[in-house]
């Protein structure tokens, strides 16, 4: 996001004004968790998931009523799952089940929503399998960029697209419950190939 031009900050009427005008805002954790960027140089080192890899998603600022939250295990899965339940969020976890912390479409993957588990295949939902070389983010920030952008602007592969709009599609059905996930995907899809997404960044980054 910096590449193109977005500042990290945490100055509440700037991140304030910039979800009102576009829907958007960032805010990153080691500007808002200090403690988190001073351990950052162990946590490369070790090369293991830590504690912190499991903190990141119950300590952020922003404490929303509504959150997607993508997990490494079905043990982590199930922990969030727990203590998402003790409180008045709506969620939703996704976990591929072949280890990513997303919808890679790569696996069969779980889905909890406000407490409902849910596995799918990528077919039950009328996706298909892809594999890992299809969703390689590049090998420098700006190749990383470039696909960004590039599926933001209708560029994107298919298998690039479909895991685009299938997380977002979790992430409407977590806020949406009365919709059906096809219904979700429609919004999602709508969002993407009208342009709608990529112009909604454009306005993020102008007003930097």
């Amino acid at each position: 996001m910096e590449h193109l031009g977005y500042k990290f900050s945490t100055n509440e009427d700037k991140l304030h004004s910039e979800i009102d005008k576009t829907g958007l805002c960032f805010l990153h954790a080691p500007l808002f968790n200090p403690a988190m960027k001073n351990i950052a140089p162990v946590r490369k080192a070790l090369k293991i998931k830590t504690f912190f890899n499991m903190l990141g998603p119950m300590v952020n600022p922003a404490s929303p009523h509504k959150q997607l939250t993508g997990v490494y295990s079905l043990e982590l899965a199930r922990l969030y799952n727990y203590l998402f339940q003790e409180s008045d969020k709506q969620y939703a976890i996704v976990h591929s089940l072949d280890g990513y912390d997303e919808i890679s479409l790569t696996s069969d993957f779980q889905v909890i929503i406000n407490g409902v588990e849910h596995i799918f295949t990528p077919e039950l939902l009328n996706y298909q399998k892809t594999i890992p070389p299809d969703l390689s983010g590049g090998v420098s920030v700006k190749e990383a960029a470039g696909i960004f952008l590039d599926v933001l602007q209708g560029k994107g592969t298919k298998a690039q697209n479909n895991v685009v709009v299938v997380n977002s599609q979790m992430a409407l059905k977590c806020c949406l419950p009365g919709n059906s996930f096809d219904e979700c995907r429609a919004i999602a899809e709508e969002a993407l190939f009208s342009g709608e997404a990529f112009s909604s960044l454009n306005r993020l980054i102008e007003m930097q």
